[in-house]
């Protein structure tokens, strides 16, 4: 049951395809986003649309001819409109449940959470499994699930869940309705074998394997005792921090002075991102120097050559601020967890990133420390080639490495992720002693951990954020968002009251996008950072 967004399954009590068929018409709507093009526009309404259901009835009926029946899940309409995100002309009031009179006609014309699933479980003669993931389900929340006619099973996860089971306690359990129990975490890759699920089930049955609990006990003490899981170092630096929220005592107004003065540069310098294309070439290069088919010396030559090329085009075309287009670098965590200690990675365990690109995730298995630099020979060799100011290294922020992972569950994600700030904390204070003047730290993930429910929101982003100021506590001053594909609405975050005084970057150009934007687009929307200026 785990693995997935909040959702509902039907369970069908007789084979017939057009109850398949009246809920392939939601699937097929929320797959093919038809609806989310018009779900918040001016109007407020949701646009009538068409369906093609032929290839999700020939996937059903393939699967049928097989012996196999499927188990249709699709998303409940208040989670869907919930997860939602507003267009730009949406008005800052706007509530998305507002537009749950115009999306239930889709649902084939049912009321809110109760009234919709009593409404299809008589229009459909059919019963619902209740699937709810990755969070405590509220009290609120299960009372009203435990009154629903044609619910006749919940589906809970005591895994993320670690306060459901008490709710279930003391509003019991209805006779008629069933509880399954999501007990294996199935979002990481520690192995949940099948025969656990069932030794767990015969154990409650009073049917308990000793033998296997035995082992199982035994492998848990040895991780808790291992010293490729735990180093003492590590976590003598951690009770180290004390309570020090890492803010800067030097003011930011002092800072931004002392740094243009060293760069001397205009009133809106201009920059990439930081990455240029990955060429075929450059991964045959990496390829080969991985399985020894070419030597380090001509691997450090192709590189190089890169970078020059990189440095030449930037030069030609005037960028204010040079970057050296990270070659060298397969992924943005996958780079940094190979020189880490505590990772290790799969060799086949490819994950879908955003549209093709895949990516391989590291696991974390153990403590997390640095056991030397992991950029100072590229950004030195970068910043040789040219007398601009060259923004020669590129870190992964310890959030985002944390949340594009795969982290060990013997103690807190937050234990973890200050870890990893303290090693990029050491590379950071590296580069600075070498020479490097512009360093930038990415948390493209940073809201990727955000808890589901809003009253564990503000312990996550305390912790987050604590892990990124340790990083970052003495050299950075500029922050660089994503303003391209969000319709500018990040940025407007900082003229309507956020107290931030240092410097802005914002994007202009979506380098996701197989979209080249016209020239005069990117003029206006540096014409509409003027505006942000203190």
């Amino acid at each position: 049951m785990l693995g997935r967004a909040a959702s509902v399954t039907l369970i069908n009590r007789s084979p017939a395809i057009d109850r398949y068929w009246c809920l392939q018409i939601l699937i097929t709507s929320f797959r093919g986003g038809k609806f989310s093009t018009q779900l918040f526009g001016s109007r407020n309404q949701v646009g009538k649309r068409g369906y093609n259901l032929s290839k999700a009835l020939e996937e059903y009926k393939e699967a049928l001819e097989l012996g196999i029946r499927t188990v249709p899940v699709f998303v409940g309409p208040v989670s869907y409109l919930l997860m939602s995100k507003p267009t730009r002309d949406a008005p800052k009031e706007f509530d998305p449940l507002s537009l749950l009179d115009s999306l239930l006609p889709v649902y084939n014309k049912y009321g809110a959470f109760k009234k919709a699933y009593d409404y299809l479980g008589a229009d459909f003669g059919a019963t619902f499994l209740i699937e709810t993931y990755f969070a405590d389900l509220p009290a609120d929340a299960y009372k009203t699930l435990i009154r629903i006619e044609s619910v006749r099973a919940i589906g809970v996860d005591l895994v993320r869940g670690t306060k459901t089971l008490e709710v279930i306690k003391e509003y019991g359990l209805p006779e008629k309705k069933k509880l399954l129990a999501g007990v294996l975490d199935g979002r990481n890759i520690w192995a949940n074998k099948l025969h656990e699920v069932v030794a767990l089930s015969n154990a409650l049955k009073r049917n308990k394997d000793e033998e296997f609990f035995a082992a199982n006990a035994s492998a848990q003490a040895s991780r808790k005792n291992s010293p490729r899981v735990h180093n003492t170092a590590v976590q003598e630096a951690i009770k180290n921090l004390g309570n020090s929220d890492h803010r800067r005592a030097t003011p930011v107004v002092n800072r931004l002075e002392e740094q243009q003065k060293k760069l001397n540069l205009p009133i809106l310098p201009t920059i990439t991102i930081g990455s240029f294309p990955q060429t075929i070439e450059l991964r045959r290069v990496r390829r080969e120097v991985k399985s020894k088919k070419s030597t380090e010396e001509e691997y450090i030559k192709a590189i190089q050559t890169e970078i020059q090329n990189v440095v030449k085009l930037q030069e030609e075309l005037d960028l204010d601020v040079l970057v050296h287009g990270e070659p060298e670098r397969n992924d943005m965590v996958e780079n940094f967890g190979e020189q880490l200690q505590g990772f290790v990675f799969t060799a086949n365990g490819w994950v879908q990133s955003y549209g093709s690109r895949c990516v391989k995730p590291p696991v974390i298995f153990g403590d997390v420390s640095r056991p030397s630099s992991m950029t100072v020979f590229w950004s030195k060799y970068a910043q040789s080639l040219t007398s601009r100011p060259m923004r020669v290294c590129m870190l992964t922020g310890p959030v985002t490495i944390l949340n594009w992972s795969f982290v060990r569950n013997d103690q807190p994600r937050s234990a973890t992720c200050l870890q990893i700030a303290l090693a990029i904390k050491d590379e950071v204070e590296d580069l600075e002693a070498n020479g490097v003047t512009v360093i930038q730290i990415d948390e493209a993930a940073l809201r990727e951990g955000l808890p589901l429910r809003k009253s564990e929101q503000a312990a996550y982003q305390d912790w987050a954020v604590h892990s990124f100021r340790i990083t970052t506590c003495g050299v950075k001053d500029t922050i660089t968002i994503e303003n391209s594909r969000s319709d500018e609405k990040l940025l407007s975050v900082f003229r309507e009251g956020v107290k931030y005084a240092a410097g802005i970057g914002p994007g202009v150009y979506d380098l996701h996008s197989p979209r080249i934007p016209p020239t005069e687009e990117m003029a206006d929307r540096a014409r509409k950072l003027r505006f942000y200026r203190r």
